[in-house]
C-alpha cells in the first residue's frame, strides 16, 4: 500500500468550494429573470463569484494538476482525464464573457446566458468532483493537498480570506458551516467570528 493510499483527503473545502458557486450562479439566474441585474450589490457579487472563480481555477492549473500528474506518469486514463480538467476550465472563459456582454448591453437572451454558464460550470464541478477527487485520494497524499491549500491561501493573501471564507458560509446549514470551519487556521476562524463576516454582511451580495 502506498503512502497516498493510506492517506484520507479531506475535500470538504473543494466541495464547498463548488456549491457557493452553484449557489451564486442562481442567485444570478433569479435576479436575471427579475430583472434586477442592474443594482449594485448583483454586481458586486457577479464580480466576486469571477474573482474567486479565477483564483480557484488558477491555482488548480498550477499547483494541483501538475502534482497529480506527477504521480501518475504516463497512465493513460488519468492522463486523459487531466486533459479533460483542463479543457473544460479553457472551455469557461467564452461563456463567462457571454454573461459578461449580455450583462453590459442587456441583452433579451441574458437568462439563456446564465443557464449556458451554470451546464459548463456544473459538468466541469460534477467531472471533478466524481473522477478527479477519486484520483486524488489515490494518488495523492495529505501532504501535496495541503500544498495545494497553501498555494490557494497564498493566492487569496488575507484580504482575500476575509471575502472567501465568509463568501462560503453564506446561506448554508449549521452543519455545513462547522463541516467547512474546522478546515481553517484558527487565526482565521477568529478573525472571521470578530470582524470579517459582519463586514461581508455589510455588502448585502445579490440583493435588489
Amino acid at each position: 500500500m502506498t503512502d497516498a493510499q493510506q492517506d484520507h483527503i479531506n475535500f470538504d473545502v473543494m466541495f464547498a468550494t463548488h456549491d457557493a458557486f452553484r449557489r451564486d450562479l442562481e442567485r444570478l439566474e433569479a435576479a436575471a429573470l427579475a430583472g434586477k441585474t442592474d443594482t449594485p450589490q448583483v454586481r458586486a457579487g457577479w464580480e466576486n463569484f469571477k474573482h474567486q472563480l479565477h483564483i480557484h481555477h488558477t491555482v488548480e492549473d498550477e499547483r494541483l494538476w501538475p502534482t497529480v500528474q506527477s504521480k501518475v506518469g504516463d497512465a493513460p486514463g488519468p492522463n486523459e482525464l487531466l486533459r479533460e480538467m483542463e479543457a473544460e476550465h479553457a472551455q469557461l472563459d467564452p461563456v463567462l464573457t457571454a454573461v459578461d456582454e449580455a450583462l453590459a448591453t442587456k441583452s433579451p437572451d441574458l437568462v439563456e446566458k446564465i443557464k449556458e454558464l451554470g451546464a459548463v460550470l456544473g459538468f466541469h464541478m460534477k467531472h471533478e468532483e466524481e473522477n478527479a477527487l477519486p484520483l486524488i485520494q489515490e494518488t495523492c497524499t495529505n501532504a501535496d493537498w495541503k500544498n495545494f491549500a497553501a498555494g490557494m491561501a497564498r493566492a487569496q493573501g488575507i484580504k482575500g480570506a476575509a471575502v472567501y471564507i465568509p463568501w462560503i458560509l453564506d446561506d448554508i446549514s449549521e452543519a455545513d458551516r462547522q463541516r467547512f470551519l474546522v478546515n481553517m487556521p484558527p487565526p482565521a476562524r477568529a478573525l472571521n467570528k470578530l470582524f470579517w463576516e459582519s463586514s461581508y454582511r455589510k455588502k448585502h451580495l445579490w440583493q435588489y
